[in-house]
Order: C-alpha cells, then sequence, then structure tokens
C-alpha cells in the first residue's frame, strides 16, 4: 500500500481471464435460490458489475436463469439532467433487452418518500444546504430508499443477494469494510445493517484501468454506448456517484 494510504492498483487480470469471472459470476447466481439486487448508477463500476453479470447470465440456459435480477438505481429527484437522462435510457434499453432476450432483469427506480425529500428538508425544514460534514442528504435521498427496497424484497423472499459494483483499490476505508463483513470461505459478505441481504463484489479486485479496459473492449449487451460514458466522465472530470447503501460510500456531491 502506498504512503498515502491507498491501495495500490494491481490488474485483475494478471493472475485471471475473464471467463474466470464470468464462471464465478455463473457459479454464485446458481448456488443460491434468492433474488439478486445490482445497483446501478450509470457510473463506469457499476456498468462494468452489471454488463458482467448480464454476460455471464446470457451464456446459461434459459431454464437455469431462474433467479430475479433486480437492477435498482436511485434517484435523488435533484440530480443533473444528463445523468437523469443517461440512466434513464439505460434501464429502458435494459428492460427492453430483458424482454427482448429472456433475460430475468428488472429495472427500478427507488425514490425518497416526500418527507424526506431535499426540498421539504432545505426549504420546509431549514436545513442548511448539504456539506462533507453533514450529510443529511445522504442517508435520505440514497441510503433509504435504497435499504427499503432491499428490506422489500428480503420480507418477500427471505433473503436477497447485493450486487455492488465496488472495488477494494477505491479508498483504504473501503478496503477495511470489505474486508469486516468477508464470510469466511465464502464470495459474500454479509451486509453491515441489512439482516437477510449479502453482498457480492464481483469487480472487487478490478483496478480503475480494468474497469476501462473490458467497457471499451466489450460491447453493451443492451445496446448503449460505453464509449458515450467514457465520455461523460471526461467531460465531469472522471467523478462517479455510486449506489449508496451506507454512510462509508463517499459522497459525490458538495
Amino acid at each position: 500500500m502506498p504512503s498515502n494510504g491507498m491501495p495500490s492498483e494491481r490488474s485483475f487480470f494478471l493472475t485471471h481471464t475473464l471467463q474466470d469471472l464470468l464462471v464465478e459470476i455463473q457459479r454464485v447466481y446458481k448456488a443460491y435460490d434468492r433474488p439478486w439486487v445490482v445497483g446501478y448508477s450509470g457510473g463506469k463500476d457499476s456498468t462494468t458489475t452489471l454488463q458482467l453479470v448480464w454476460q455471464a447470465l446470457a451464456a446459461l440456459p434459459p431454464a437455469e436463469r431462474t433467479n430475479k435480477v433486480f437492477v435498482i438505481s436511485s434517484d435523488t429527484q435533484v440530480e443533473t439532467p444528463v445523468i437523469v437522462e443517461h440512466v434513464d435510457r439505460t434501464l429502458r434499453l435494459i428492460d427492453e433487452a430483458a424482454q427482448r432476450l429472456d433475460m430475468p432483469f428488472l429495472p427500478v427506480k427507488v425514490i425518497p418518500e416526500l418527507d424526506d425529500s431535499f426540498w421539504v428538508n432545505l426549504i420546509g425544514r431549514g436545513y442548511p444546504a448539504p456539506t462533507s460534514r453533514f450529510r443529511w442528504c445522504t442517508e435520505r435521498l440514497k441510503i433509504k430508499p435504497a435499504n427499503r427496497f432491499i428490506s422489500e424484497k428480503v420480507a418477500q423472499y427471505g433473503e436477497v443477494i447485493m450486487v455492488l459494483g465496488v472495488r477494494r483499490t477505491e479508498s483504504a476505508t473501503r478496503m477495511q469494510l470489505m474486508s469486516t463483513y468477508e464470510v469466511q470461505g465464502q464470495l459474500l459478505r454479509r451486509h453491515s445493517s441489512l439482516s437477510g441481504a449479502y453482498v457480492y463484489a464481483p469487480i472487487a479486485e478490478f483496478s480503475t484501468a480494468d474497469v476501462w479496459t473490458y467497457l471499451l473492449q466489450t460491447p453493451s449487451p443492451w445496446g448503449a454506448s460505453n464509449r458515450d460514458l467514457a465520455a461523460l466522465y471526461k467531460s465531469a472530470g472522471g467523478g462517479e456517484c455510486p449506489l449508496v447503501i451506507d454512510t462509508s460510500t463517499p459522497s459525490c456531491g458538495s
């Protein structure tokens, strides 16, 4: 680990092949008779994760694609129009492709309840604009809507497997937290706060270069443009707003 505390980046593909990872995803999918909930934010990591899951499941016989895969995206209702358009278009393409190709993917947008909405708190309650020290928006606008959906599915199915595009090299804190809830000998980790939810992170060992290499070399299976995604990152300075399920996820706004 470098002296700045950040994990060093080492390519996943130095020791593994893409086929190794696709087989692993298939094995986890078939091992547990539980629905999957894939977090999709529109960013590079969540797009890579979702695309890998789709690619792995598409290689299975239709009779083995029995577990539903919910693709959830948080809409805070105050996102920039460019991001909203990008996410909405992708979810629409995923839905159309899933129906056309008989894939078990179900896109869902989760939004905050009215009492938790940005303007109710900013204007109605007089909260100050969110800051890094007072991130009241993260809990209300992102964590609660996502966790509410997950809890509903746990109540319906008993357990769910959350599939997240988190990587150990994102930060030293992320690396530590990912290790904390590992289940010994398993690819799944316990969710830090939601009973009945387990977390699977297929790109945990990816470097940033691995993510972009995969996206730019593998066409989107639902017909989106990964090069447009790369251009969006370039124009936005490379930032990313991941699906937030706990307060360990760094803020992507100011």
